[in-house]
């Protein structure tokens, strides 16, 4: 989890996760959306990406979620993108 509050205007904080495959991709993307809808009342802006690309992007207010298979995180490195955000937790 990043805070780019101060970098960007488009959201406070980046969530970067990798699932193993797409199956997991798909599974894990509908949970939080479950989730945060059912527990939190927060709805997801917008949802891109087709869980079939190896990337979803799940928009909420302040906070972009990426799921990504090891091989598209691999390959965008977006935690290198935003090397001067602060990290505000890493699970490895």
């Amino acid at each position: 989890m990043l805070d780019i509050q101060h970098l960007s205007p488009i959201a406070d904080f980046f969530v970067i996760a990798s699932v193993d495959n797409v199956r997991q991709l798909r599974a894990t993307a509908d949970a939080i959306d479950h989730d945060l809808r059912e527990h939190a009342s927060i709805r997801v802006i917008r949802r891109e990406g087709p869980p079939d690309s190896g990337w979803v992007v799940m928009d909420y207010p302040g906070v972009l979620i990426h799921l990504m298979t090891e091989e598209q995180r691999d390959f965008y490195r977006l935690e290198n993108l935003w090397a001067d955000a602060h990290r505000l937790l890493v699970i490895q």
